[in-house]
């Protein structure tokens, strides 16, 4: 076991004596967070508790005693007083207390979050190598075959809810939907979602406990690896036994394998659906085409945008593309573009860029409907953390064919976008008609129309030049533009029509 004073020595200041003496070498079982008047019904003894100060603030120095009697009573090994959430400093009458019932006391300095103590605690037991020992439960194996069931995951919650006699909600944290039993408690959700929030549980690694609607409730982290993939919250409806904890970790373990075995369905997808992008960018559009048919992944259908995200390691481990987009400044003008990004299959990442495939956006067809984003200066304060070195370049609608040629000229001009800002480059040069002119005279089958008009407009509608050019006949040459001018429903020889289809087929 780790002893509270090698978790000081491994943390220094950041976990210190109250009254600077020596920390004892006595040994503690785990670290629990609690801001319960009376948490002893969910230790078993031996544990370091962290409180913000909640259960002692403007009490008496009677319920401070009760208090601190009732943890020693429990064999708590030691009490941690986190300042500056609810308590700038130590009360006397805790110290006096903690000092009559032979109860350490230790003090957690505002700033800094009790996950950081958690961490430590759960380092040092690895560097033990204690972290197999809940794998010892003898019903595990057994339970973990039929958490790979389909709907194991409500059927494992519902039996827990059941053999403690009250509720359960397994909460996964990328804010996918709640499973929860029994469905009458769904009234819990808002304020346990807030109680979450408040004790900062996304980076924790200990079980907490707090009260809602009068309720304890107890709340358990599930780790896939040292990441967190959800919380298990219980609402008991009786004293909890030892036998309840350990039917408890084993539900935590059942849900980390399901858990786990979702992330590695995921990311092979994921590795497939990149395959399928990498093609289509790098130009192979043909052979994404048939990957994606053979691996079932759809293809945007008409127009398309091209989104670049440039963001550093640190922002990706944090939060997710679509998290991360909302946080910019612009995106606001294009409401649906955060959905986009969350469900988009057709994406990859290389270096500091990930790049998005997506359907064009509500009733966009051409560029006309969408025109460019203003990149605005700076980033809302709230917003700041995510997007400080984070920007995103959305490109204008276009058919799946130009994705290739637009891709090195979006990643360029994502790098010159101001951080915490997303930008579209303007294209207001080229008619918004020009797309569909080079579709039509490319869908042509009898003839590389592309390649007359091409050579037509390169010599200024010279017709010995682009005939001699094409090795064609001049009357096969004028054959070949007449069908172009029908099929497109534009004078070649008109100036204005002749700019802007010059510029779509040159890059066609």
């Amino acid at each position: 076991m780790i002893s509270l004073a090698q978790l000081h020595h491994h943390l220094g200041d950041d976990l210190r004596p109250a009254g600077g003496h020596q920390v004892a070498r006595r040994q503690i079982s785990g670290v629990h967070i609690s801001e319960l008047d009376d948490p002893t019904p969910y230790l078993e003894g031996g544990e370091l508790l962290l409180t913000t100060g909640i259960p002692v603030a403007r009490g008496t120095a009677d319920k401070i005693q009760a208090y601190v009697h009732r943890l020693a009573e429990r064999k708590v090994a030691a009490l941690g007083l986190g300042l500056g959430a609810g308590l700038d400093e130590i009360p006397e009458a805790l110290v006096t207390s903690c000092s009559r019932s032979s109860l350490e006391l230790l003090v957690v300095p505002s700033g800094v979050p009790f996950m950081n103590v958690s961490r430590a605690y759960w380092d040092l037991i690895a560097k033990a190598g204690q972290t197999d020992l809940i794998a010892s439960l003898g019903t595990q194996t057994a339970l973990a075959r039929a958490a790979t069931l389909p709907n194991a995951l409500a059927s494992v919650v519902m039996a827990l809810a059941q053999a403690l006699g009250g509720w359960a909600v397994y909460l996964p944290v990328d804010s996918g939907e709640e499973t929860l039993w029994p469905p009458t408690m769904r009234g819990v959700l808002p304020q346990l979602r807030l109680e979450t929030a408040r004790l900062n549980m996304a980076g924790l690694h200990s079980a907490a406990t707090f009260q809602i609607h009068g309720t304890d409730v107890v709340e358990h982290p599930v780790l896939v690896g040292r990441k967190i993939a959800g919380f298990l919250a219980l609402g008991a409806g009786r004293k909890l036994t030892k036998a309840d904890r350990q039917v408890i970790q084993t539900v935590c373990v059942l849900l980390s394998l399901k858990a786990q075995q979702q992330a590695e369905a995921l990311t092979t997808a994921a590795g497939l659906d990149s395959a399928v992008a990498t093609l289509l960018l790098g130009g192979h559009l043909d052979a994404g085409k048939a990957l994606a048919v053979d691996l079932g992944v759809p293809l945007p259908v008409g127009y398309v945008r091209l989104l670049v995200l440039k963001a550093d390691a640190d922002a990706r481990s944090s939060a997710d593309p679509a998290s991360m987009l909302a946080s910019l400044q612009g995106v606001h003008v294009m409401p649906w573009l955060e959905t986009s990004v969350r469900d988009c299959r057709l994406r990859f990442l290389k270096d500091d860029l990930e790049y998005f495939l997506l359907d064009a956006g509500p009733g966009s067809t051409d560029s006309r409907q969408v025109g460019s984003l203003k990149v605005p200066q700076g980033a809302p304060s709230d917003t700041r953390r995510l997007s400080s070195g984070t920007a995103a370049a959305l490109s204008q609608p276009m058919t799946l064919q130009r994705v290739a040629a637009e891709a090195g000229e979006m990643s360029a001009f994502v790098r010159e976008v101001p951080p915490g800002t997303v930008a579209t480059p303007s294209t207001a040069a080229v008619d918004p008609r020009a797309e569909a002119w080079v579709i039509a005279l490319r869908n042509y089958a009898r003839a590389d129309l592309i390649s007359t008009v091409r050579s037509y407009l390169r010599h200024r509608g010279q017709w010995e030049q682009a005939a001699r050019e094409l090795k064609l006949h001049r009357n096969s040459l004028r054959h070949r533009i007449a069908i172009a001018a029908k099929l497109i429903q534009a004078d070649l020889d008109d100036p204005d029509v002749a700019a802007h289809l010059w510029l779509a087929v040159r890059k066609a």
